[in-house]
């Protein structure tokens, strides 16, 4: 497991989320993307086994529902709800999620 921090895309407040560090991040936004599936942040008990809380997310799929200003976030944040889609596959090949460009944040590591 690792934390990683996520911006919420409407205040700026800074989210924190304990995951799989398998688990590949596409973008964050302010709207589910069509067709991806999450799960709540908060359906992952923090006192699972770290194997627990992988399969839980990745049970999902998809994504995490992250909320603005719940337990994970520093600070007060304002109390909306976010989406963390990840990488997602069919057959073969990398979806990519229909959002407005506005609305998305890409992460471009390795440049």
């Amino acid at each position: 497991m690792v934390t990683v921090t996520y911006t919420c895309p409407r205040c700026g407040a800074v989210v924190e989320l304990e995951r799989g560090a398998y688990l590949a991040d596409k973008c964050v936004t302010p709207h589910p993307v069509e067709g991806w599936s999450y799960v709540p942040a908060y359906e992952v008990d923090p006192e699972t086994t770290s194997d627990d809380a992988e399969d839980a997310y990745s049970a999902a799929g998809d994504g995490v529902e992250l909320v603005c200003g719940a337990s994970e976030t520093r600070g007060e944040g304002c109390g909306e709800p976010f989406y963390l889609s990840f990488v997602r596959h069919e057959d073969g090949r990398e979806v990519d999620p229909q959002v407005a460009l506005g609305d998305a944040v890409r992460f471009e590591f390795g440049r």
